[in-house]
């Protein structure tokens, strides 16, 4: 598995190099994470982690922000461990159910039907307050490691892949 997250990673700068020059330093890609960082965020968050998730990051750890950063697929910036539990965190004291009241939630039949479940993890994020999330608690009919995006003020939550790589995978194949 880690074969297939090294060959992931040269096809995501691969094509950003093709579309802009300096495209991997722009990443501020961050050092691999080791088997301790994925013992804090399983006992933290109190989830097993999916293994693609540990091989996509034993090759870097997301990205740092800085002033000029590039996305590492559409419009995310991929998020160190550390930054993954504090968003957790976050976003466990901050949803607010009630926010949603006015909206017609449309949760697909992969999901369990909850507009925030504290069993996905947020990987990555847009800056606006949006994230995609990594399943660990699925419904019967998803799978374990599927794919959505947690959206903060909308009540989307349908699942846009069945697993990280695949969803890599989509966007690597999308123009940008």
């Amino acid at each position: 598995m880690v074969n297939q997250a090294e060959l992931l990673w040269k096809r995501i700068i691969e094509k950003g190099s093709s579309m802009e020059a300096g495209f991997k330093e722009k990443l501020n890609l961050q050092p691999g994470a080791r088997e301790e960082d994925f013992q804090l965020i399983e006992t933290v968050l109190g989830v097993t982690l999916p293994e693609e998730m540990k091989s996509f990051y034993m090759i870097y750890n997301g990205q740092n922000w800085k002033s000029e950063f590039e996305c590492f697929v559409r419009n995310l910036t991929l998020s160190p461990i550390s930054e993954i539990i504090d968003n957790w965190k976050f976003l466990q004291e901050e949803f607010d159910p009630a926010e949603f009241d006015d909206v017609d939630a449309d949760i697909g039949k992969e999901l369990k039907p909850v507009l925030w479940n504290p069993k996905w993890i947020p990987i990555a994020e847009n800056g606006g307050g949006d994230y995609l999330c990594i399943d660990t608690d699925p419904s019967e009919a998803g799978v374990i490691g599927q794919i959505l995006y947690y959206w903060h003020d909308w009540g989307d939550r349908s699942i846009r892949a069945k697993s990280l790589f695949e969803f890599i995978e989509i966007c690597l194949e999308e123009e940008k």
